[in-house]
């Protein structure tokens, strides 16, 4: 559990010194909708039809750390280095990457025993992560369309 934790911490320094190329309050709205997003997912899929968890059934106080700790920063790194202005081909293989990333990190986790399945399998995460992504992507844009509006 405790490399799970130091991952996370990882994924919070790598998101604090890297080089911002979003605005502060992209940042803050992103991350904010991230967190709100995965808890709303998990409290779905975990908590009521209890396919997945942190740990063991229910809620856990350390799972609610992971989760502040976890979504935002990945948040953060992924849409901070996405690649707007390029041609569409780079955009999938970036959504690629970190799905193949997400799916690999998953693995990690579950062979932790910090994460547990119950009905779910690596390959839903597989199929969903990219469509998580285009909707991190899509509320960004969301943001910059009512940021510009003013």
């Amino acid at each position: 559990m405790m490399h799970v934790f130091v991952c996370f911490l990882v994924f919070n320094l790598l998101a604090f010194f890297s080089p911002k190329r979003l605005v502060p309050i992209e940042i803050y709205a992103t991350c904010v909708f991230a967190y709100a997003y995965g808890v709303t997912t998990d409290v779905v899929l975990d908590l009521h039809y209890n396919l997945y968890g942190y740990f063991q059934q229910g809620f856990q106080w350390l799972a609610l750390l992971a989760i502040v700790m976890y979504f935002p920063s990945i948040n953060f790194l992924f849409l901070n280095f996405y690649p707007f202005n390029k041609v569409r081909g780079r955009k999938v293989l970036y959504i690629l990457s970190w799905t193949l990333f997400s799916v690999l990190f998953e693995w990690f986790v579950v062979n932790t025993d910090f994460f547990y399945y119950n009905g779910w399998k690596l390959l839903y995460s597989a199929l969903v992560y990219p469509i998580i992504f285009l909707i991190l992507v899509s509320n960004l844009k969301l943001i910059r369309k009512i940021m510009g509006s003013k």
